[in-house]
């Protein structure tokens, strides 16, 4: 008896180790060189007008997450990762609340990556004087909602009930300036693949402008309230066409690389000068520089990948002391300008600026 009871409390345990805690693990993820390429295609995709030779890499780091809204990360796999100095466990609720599915994280993430990209354009023309195109456009669909399968993102808002758009705020107001269950009328512009040609390529996708009908309802986070399922924000591009290939990667925080990547290929001088470099940081469409999360994964990753300088936003100065791997310089920066800046020195032998040693 007293074998049996053993054996059961044996197996009680393991099963325990093995159960779903709820906490999400993150580590270093993988890193993209954004002025390289990636599965052979160019990671930042610029035509139909001059560019210049790259060396070097500049690299967008990550950060792996395991245990997302549905779980899936085991007791034995969070106790692995406390003692992992690389690593980080947090509580599931802090990531991914109760109330939010698996679905509209990824279309939150991507939408938080696209806007990335769109500010990456801007700011990086605003850097070089270059004209900036802006267009009003859909960023986010949300699953469940009135604008499920009737919008999709990308979608730019020409007007609504006949009334030009000039300002994501303009839409804002015909939705919510009528009642709920007010039928609206939307013009929008919509990217449309066209069929390969004759030799095999993809042929470049054409645009229609076409009328989407949508009835407002009730926001169930903000009773009362009439919403359609949308998000709405400002979309910038250049005259020519600039397009990021990563596919599968969400957030906002490859802002600044992909800004600095823009200007490395539209520019004669070689930016890196076949230094190894990485960074991370989410950008305005001026040119300024804020904080990310999983700085210390990111740092990792980083070094791991072979970079000898990383650039982060100056705000992550206390969180990334005593986390800096050997023979990584870590540059805080604030501003696009201040970035390349660093990078050029960095290459050219000189100083670069560092994190304050009392900045904790």
């Amino acid at each position: 008896m007293l074998l049996i009871s053993g054996a059961t409390t044996a197996a009680l345990l393991v099963l325990a180790l093995l159960l779903p805690v709820p906490f999400v693990k993150m580590a270093p993820g993988p890193t993209f060189n954004v002025i390289g390429a990636q599965d052979g295609q160019d990671v930042i995709l610029i035509e139909d007008t001059t560019t210049y030779p790259v060396t070097g890499a500049l690299d967008m780091t990550t950060v792996l997450e395991s245990g997302g809204p549905r779980g899936g990360l085991t007791f034995v796999d969070a106790l692995a990762s406390w003692l992992d100095p690389s690593d980080a466990v947090v509580p599931r609720e802090l990531l991914f609340p109760d109330d939010i599915t698996g679905e509209e994280v990824r279309s939150r993430q991507a939408a938080l990556f696209s806007t990335s990209g769109s500010n990456a354009i801007a700011a990086a023309l605003n850097h070089l004087d270059l004209p900036v195109r802006t267009s009003v456009v859909v960023n986010a669909v949300y699953e469940g909602t009135p604008a499920s399968g009737l919008f999709q993102t990308r979608d730019e808002i020409v007007a609504v009930n006949g009334q030009p758009v000039q300002a994501p705020s303009d839409v804002v107001d015909a939705v919510r300036n009528q009642p709920i269950g007010t039928v609206l009328e939307f013009t929008v512009r919509r990217a449309v693949e066209e069929e390969s040609t004759e030799d095999g390529e993809a042929a470049e996708p054409a645009v229609e402008e076409l009328s989407v009908t949508i009835t407002s309802a009730d926001n169930p986070d903000d009773p009362g309230v009439p919403y359609l399922g949308i998000g709405v924000g400002e979309l910038y591009a250049a005259d020519f066409p600039i397009t990021f290939t990563l596919e599968d990667v969400g957030g906002p925080s490859a802002g600044l690389t992909f800004a600095m990547g823009i200007v490395d290929k539209l520019t004669p001088i070689d930016l890196t000068a076949g230094q190894h470099v990485a960074g991370s940081g989410t950008i305005t469409p001026t040119g300024e520089v804020g904080p990310i999360g999983g700085i210390r994964q990111k740092l990792a990753g980083a070094r791991e990948a072979g970079a000898t300088l990383f650039l982060m936003p100056v705000e992550h100065c206390a969180e990334s002391e005593g986390h800096i791997p050997d023979g990584l310089t870590v540059t805080p920066v604030a501003t696009l300008s201040e970035a390349i800046s660093a990078v050029e020195a960095f290459a050219a032998g000189a100083p670069v600026p560092t994190c304050p040693v009392d900045s904790a």
